[in-house]
């Protein structure tokens, strides 16, 4: 059986009419439990309206959205950072780690990312979401790397590959800064992580400043008046 088939039959995503995922998040999928040095437990993974929660023959553990700190997602995996301790006085919070039968769609991902809030790592970004530009890009790596197409949105940057591998959505409240030494490199300083691209095409400035503008300015409570003098200085 195919994943994108097996995706189908473990997974239901319920949407409600007239606005997709504005009130209602509903997901499931069958999922193993990844624990260090024991056996992972298998179960089913479900995602509603007020947090996550596992469930299996052996134990029913529940997350709501406020009790994850961060979170890891990529396409058959999904790791919680929870802010309970870990045990035996280990340092750092604690990981939850799942495999799952079936991809967890991109439209879930970004709702469960809207419901948590706090800066996660988020490996599935929608494709068909509208950009305002896209470049063709090369995240360096310090073995191997993968190509694909940075895009530049008003609520974020995604970095699409072909295979999904490797894929990326960043939303500016992940971001702390960005970076653009020369019109050919490109740097994403996210809470969670630091890449660095090769840009196959040069990246025009003004769309640099623009990101800029979009990731800084709506924290600096600017004037009308001072927001003039800021575009004449980016002119």
């Amino acid at each position: 059986m195919t994943k994108p088939l097996k995706s189908a039959i473990c997974g239901l995503v319920v949407l409600s009419s007239g606005a997709a995922f504005a009130a209602d998040l509903s997901w499931q999928s069958a999922a193993k439990w990844h624990r260090t040095l024991k056996k992972a437990i298998p179960g089913t993974l479900v995602f509603d309206q007020n947090g996550v929660e596992f469930r299996s023959s052996k134990l029913t553990q529940r997350w709501t959205f406020v009790d994850v700190h961060s979170f890891d997602v990529s396409l058959y995996d999904i790791t919680l950072l929870t802010y309970q301790s870990r045990p035996w006085h280990e340092p750092g919070e604690r990981p939850f780690h799942f495999s799952l039968a079936g991809a967890m769609p991109a439209e879930v991902v970004a709702r469960f990312t809207e419901r948590v809030e706090k800066p996660g790592r988020n490996g599935s970004p929608i494709p068909s979401a509208s950009a305002s530009s896209e470049i063709p890009a090369h995240h360096r790596m310090w073995i191997g790397g993968s190509s694909g197409i940075l895009r530049f949105k008003d609520n974020g940057i995604d970095y699409v590959t072909e295979s999904g591998r490797d894929s990326r959505s960043w939303r500016w409240a992940d971001i702390q800064t960005l970076g653009n030494p020369n019109p050919y490199e490109f740097r994403v300083t996210a809470y969670r992580e630091i890449i660095e691209f090769d840009l196959k095409q040069a990246l025009p400035r003004d769309l640099f400043e623009r990101m800029w503008d979009l990731l800084y300015a709506p924290g600096l409570n600017l004037s009308v008046e001072q927001e003039a003098v800021h575009e004449e200085v980016l002119r």
